[in-house]
């Protein structure tokens, strides 16, 4: 299962304090290959991890842009898979590249 846990404080008591507190996994199959959290995008705009199975390759489940726009994407498995499906993760790039807010169409 995967879980993503935040907390967001837009107003910190201390300064010392993050304004953003972030933690998630990706468990779903713990062979499926993938690329470190890295910059990437026309011109390094988004930092996440990269799915790299074949055929599926290019998503993310988690990103962040340099303008701000987070990103996070949860599944849950089906009793029978469609291997034929795009990956999941390509909806995640659209709504880290655009300026106003949207959200990723179904896959």
């Amino acid at each position: 299962m995967c879980i993503i846990f935040f907390k967001f404080d837009p107003r910190p008591v201390s300064k010392n304090t993050y304004r953003l507190i972030l933690a998630a996994n990706r468990d779903e199959f713990y062979s499926r290959p993938s690329k470190l959290a890295d910059f990437w995008g026309n011109n390094n705009e988004i930092l996440s991890g990269l799915d790299m199975e074949e055929g599926k390759e290019g998503g993310t489940w988690l990103g962040i842009s340099t303008r701000g726009k987070l990103a996070a994407l949860t599944n849950y498995l089906q009793p029978q898979l469609d291997w034929q499906a795009r990956g999941r993760g390509s909806c995640q790039t659209r709504p880290s590249r655009t300026r106003a807010g949207s959200t990723c169409s179904p896959c």
